[in-house]
């Protein structure tokens, strides 16, 4: 005869719902010791057990109720401890459980989905989640309404990581559907705010917040602590619209004690700092010690960190901590393995200088930091500080040669992640600034066109894309091919169209590509051009309605040449010579006209007043001014004595003045031929006493 504890469970697990869970936890316990141990009735009982701790949210309770019970067990409750190891943030452990699975259930790919976009692969949790919504076969009930809020919030969670290209373009914009919940409306605007487009996700979040609190499904506290993120999210999107007081407000809108999720808590917490109108660094620095601790089953995600990791060493900067900025930052940098072109690292560069600089800008910030290159030079947050400087005052010259040397020396170098920095986008785009601000666009073809053929290959030569290939060939290619389409080399077409072929088979397909396509094959390859010739407006409708006469009578409006390029183009027309500019102009059908010198502008003293009259002596030396009074009785006596057409000071002697007022000098005068003072008088001898 069975137990009774065996029999009251059984009989409580065969009813259709148990909410009671501290029932189901107690009679468990009673069965396992009621129970003979190994058998099907303690095996049973031990899995109620661990499913019943998972229900009371008392998951390391159930991984120990696991460890215990024994691997029979734990075979058998594969979803259950891959569960509650997710939720205590044993990410690399659950992750490992799930490789070695012999078999993935539809419940245990949701929860793989779960640790992936925890552990911020969010790549892999949108797969899993296309193949569950491509697979709904096997769904239950309620399970596509979910599926639908993940894959919004992996979508927008792939935005902000940067690697927007990898979301489908029909799950980019929110549709109907979408507007009909608070999850989906949400997660609609988290991604408009990773997109940039603050005032959509502004509406979004309206949208949200009054579906929340109108959902009859929901209690009053579950509605209070669904309404924090979307009030979070609110005020950071009104400060981002410049509605600063409307921000504000709603930040002081949310009792920071009674949010749950201590993530949630710190970011309101980083929010609030922000907000708050103080003026005093030091006190801002004590109340950023006040952040609440976010612990590892509940922790930020790697780009919430980085920001909040950020702004923790800005408020000890202002603060003027500087040696603890320059110790701690340099640690991390040293001891992190991330890529050199991380947005992270190269933020943790422009703390670890501004600490050396000790916020000083201008000439005096470079003083203190160009030395720092020795030490460190791949460290990308430094190099740009420095050429941030350089255009600060105005030196962008210096600042192109920096940034070239910098390429120069990772292009000697034979790794590939060498080559990656080289070619990053964002440094690419840098130089490419620079060359236009010199007037340059022959030096930025040839950029974008290195650029875009080293992404291509990578592309080519690795078939799973990486965070910084994937998200930036798109950007970069198309940036490229649209510079290379103005070039008349032949070369830089094919690269254009190489470029625009590329877009066009991956995620950066548009009408914009499909034009550069055609623009870049049309005179050179017609046959690669013409299938795509069906997808773009036809000429005449575009020009329909245009008048073209009316247009040519008023002429052809010009652009104003840019200063910088206007003296990079005088310097090149006076390095060929005044022949070749005259036949340069000449072709582009602009007069030849002789080129005025342009007046200098006259430099006048700060004290200048036009209605005196200035000293007709001021050009000379002091001492050759007739106001000229040297001081001291030997000063007087000498000025006496070299005055101009004065009389001989000693008989038989002259002075003579010294040119430029440098004094005068005695020399004997010369005799006449055959005088009492000349070499017959020196010939006499004088008669001496015997």
């Amino acid at each position: 005869m069975a137990d009774p504890a065996v029999a009251a469970l059984n009989s409580l697990l065969r009813t259709a719902s148990i909410e009671d869970h501290e029932e189901a936890l107690r009679l468990a316990n009673s069965a396992i010791k009621a129970s003979k141990a190994g058998s099907a009735e303690q095996l049973l009982a031990h899995h109620t057990k661990v499913v019943s701790l998972l229900k009371l949210d008392r998951f390391e309770d159930s991984l120990r109720a696991l460890a215990a019970a024994g691997t029979k067990l734990e075979e058998q409750c594969l979803l259950e401890k891959t569960y509650a190891l997710y939720k205590t943030g044993q990410l690399d452990d659950a992750e490992a459980l799930l490789g070695s699975a012999p078999r993935s259930s539809r419940a245990l790919q949701h929860v793989a989905a779960q640790v992936a976009y925890r552990a911020d692969n969010f790549a892999h949790a949108a797969t899993i989640y296309r193949e569950l919504a491509a697979a709904s076969d096997g769904a239950r009930y309620g399970e596509e309404n979910d599926l639908r809020i993940n894959t919004q919030a992996t979508n927008a969670q792939l935005e902000w990581q940067g690697n927007g290209h990898l979301v489908p373009e029909n799950q980019r914009q929110p549709g109907r559907d979408e507007l009909e919940a608070f999850e989906t409306a949400y997660n609609a605007a988290c991604g408009c705010i990773a997109r940039g487009d603050f005032a959509k996700a502004a509406v979004l979040l309206k949208r949200s917040k009054g579906l929340c609190e109108a959902s009859e499904d929901l209690a009053d506290e579950e509605k209070r602590i669904e309404l924090v993120p979307i009030i979070v999210q609110q005020a950071y999107v009104s400060a981002k619209l410049g509605r600063l007081d409307e921000a504000a407000s709603l930040q002081k809108s949310i009792s920071l004690s009674e949010v749950p999720d201590a993530s949630t808590r710190a970011l309101a917490h980083n929010n609030s700092l922000v907000l708050k109108a103080e003026s005093n660094p030091f006190m801002v620095q004590r109340l950023a010690q006040l952040a609440p601790t976010v612990t590892d089953d509940d922790r930020l995600f790697g780009y919430q960190a980085s920001v909040l990791r950020r702004n923790k060493y800005i408020i000890e900067l202002q603060a003027q901590k500087f040696s603890g900025v320059k110790r701690t930052t340099a640690n991390i940098m040293a001891n992190e393995s991330t890529s050199a072109i991380s947005a992270d690292k190269a933020g943790l560069g422009v703390l670890h200088a501004g600490a050396h600089a000790e916020l000083q800008t201008g000439k005096d910030a470079l003083r203190r930091i160009l030395p720092l290159l020795d030490s460190r030079p791949d460290d990308v947050g430094l190099l740009l500080t420095i050429i941030q400087l350089y255009v600060q005052t105005k030196n962008p010259g210096a600042a192109l040669s920096l940034l070239e040397a910098f390429f120069k020396r990772l292009e000697t170098a034979t790794t590939p992640d060498h080559a990656d920095v080289r070619y990053a986008p964002g440094l690419v785009a840098l130089a490419v600034s620079l060359y236009r601000l010199q007037g340059r666009p022959a030096a930025i073809r040839t950029e974008l066109a290195k650029a875009a053929a080293h992404w291509e290959e990578r592309q080519d030569s690795s078939s799973s894309s990486s965070s910084t290939p994937g998200s930036s060939a798109t950007s970069l290619l198309r940036e490229a091919g649209i510079e290379l389409l103005g070039s008349p080399n032949p070369s830089d077409l094919a690269v254009a169209g190489a470029a625009f072929d590329r877009l066009l088979a991956g995620a950066g397909a548009s009408r914009a590509a499909t034009a550069g396509l055609v623009a870049s094959f049309a005179t050179r390859d017609f046959a690669r051009a013409e299938p795509h010739l069906s997808s773009l407006t036809r000429v005449d409708e575009l020009a329909a309605g245009v008048d073209v006469a009316t247009l040519l009578g008023r002429g052809v409006a010009t652009l104003p040449v840019a200063a910088a390029a206007t003296s990079a183009k005088r310097a090149r027309t006076s390095d060929e010579g005044e022949g070749e500019g005259d036949a340069a102009a000449a072709a582009a059908g602009a007069p030849a006209a002789k080129r005025q010198k342009k007046a200098r502008r006259p430099r006048l003293p700060k004290d200048y007043d036009p209605s005196r009259k200035p000293d007709p002596e001021r050009w000379l030396p002091l001492r050759d001014r007739s106001t000229y009074r040297p001081k001291g009785r030997k000063g007087r006596k000498r000025a006496a004595e070299a005055t101009q057409g004065g009389g001989v000071g000693v008989a038989g002697q002259e002075t003579l003045e010294l040119v430029g007022g440098a004094g005068a000098v005695r020399v004997e005068r010369a005799g006449a031929a055959g005088g009492a003072g000349g070499a017959a008088g020196k010939g006499k001898k004088k008669k001496g006493k015997k």
